[in-house]
């Protein structure tokens, strides 16, 4: 079995308790805000090229407080996987196992697609300044 593949699914075991439920989710959080903040930084330094760029250039700077806002909130929406996880192992039973890793998968896959949005609105930006000058 890959790294990846480990990272980002969970053997099917027939009873799967909360605290392994937890542990699976907590070694994967180092990893997740690795991803996600590195992402934001490169996020940082493509938007803030583009809005360097001419005509009308302009400064965006790193806005702490609204990263450190969005840190919190990334890192307070993982806490809710392994508490939905638990809940459906905990009704549903060991059947449904894979929502867990599968609710993983698409929240990691979200985070770093939210975090690279800020570059499409960027480049949005250029193009409207660019029409401006144009127009």
């Amino acid at each position: 079995m890959s790294a990846v593949t480990k990272f980002f699914f969970r053997m099917p075991y027939p009873s799967q308790t909360t605290g392994s439920i937890i542990r699976w989710w907590e070694a994967r959080r180092l990893a997740y805000n690795l991803a996600v903040g590195s992402t934001g930084l490169m996020t940082l330094a493509i938007a803030n090229l583009i809005a360097a760029l001419p005509p009308s250039p302009v400064h965006l700077g790193a806005p702490l407080a609204l990263v450190v806002v969005y840190a919190v909130l990334a890192n307070l929406c993982f806490c809710l996987g392994p508490i939905v996880d638990t809940l459906v192992c905990r009704r549903f039973g060991p059947n449904y196992s894979a929502v867990g890793p599968t609710i993983f998968r698409y929240g990691f896959a979200f985070a770093v697609g939210l975090t690279l949005l800020p570059i499409p609105i960027a480049l949005v930006g250029w193009g409207v300044r660019v029409l401006h000058l144009i127009g």
